[in-house]
């Protein structure tokens, strides 16, 4: 069970980050169609996120958030490197490198606890799929 439960609050970290990271960005963003690529994307870490969170709770376990030190961190990089370069180019540069960074995490992951709860897994599953074609959807924008 406890595999279970920390496979699962992976996945909630990691679409909470893409939650956090992709609002903060639809703030800054100009171009309309690239505008509605990061809302798509935002949608499906929002379904991931829900998931993962009803999950925990079927476990009657609270969810492990990202650390507020990530949280400010994050935020000010955001702001730092969008601050003289807001180019749908540059942002999908970021992230790219974002989500490469969360496709290694999702892989150690998944090899890490493959023989957890099938549910469980899938969702990994789902969310390393994800991160995929968001690479693939942003490299349009490069």
């Amino acid at each position: 069970m406890s595999g279970d439960v920390e496979l699962l609050n992976y996945i909630y970290q990691n679409s909470e980050m893409g939650q956090r990271t992709l609002t903060q960005l639809l703030g800054i963003v100009k171009d309309d169609v690239f505008k509605r690529n990061l809302e798509s994307q935002l949608n499906e870490y929002r379904e991931i996120f829900d998931i993962s969170d009803s999950k925990l709770k079927e476990v009657n376990k609270e969810a492990k958030g990202i650390g507020v030190l990530t949280k400010v961190s994050t935020y000010v990089s955001i702001n730092l490197n969008t601050l003289t370069d807001k180019a749908p180019s540059h942002i999908s540069e970021l992230l790219i490198r974002g989500s490469t960074m969360g496709i290694v995490d999702i892989t150690r992951n998944l090899k890490r606890y493959d023989d957890m709860d099938k549910e469980i897994v899938d969702l990994g599953k789902r969310l390393l799929k994800f991160e995929q074609r968001n690479i693939e959807e942003l490299k349009k924008f490069l």
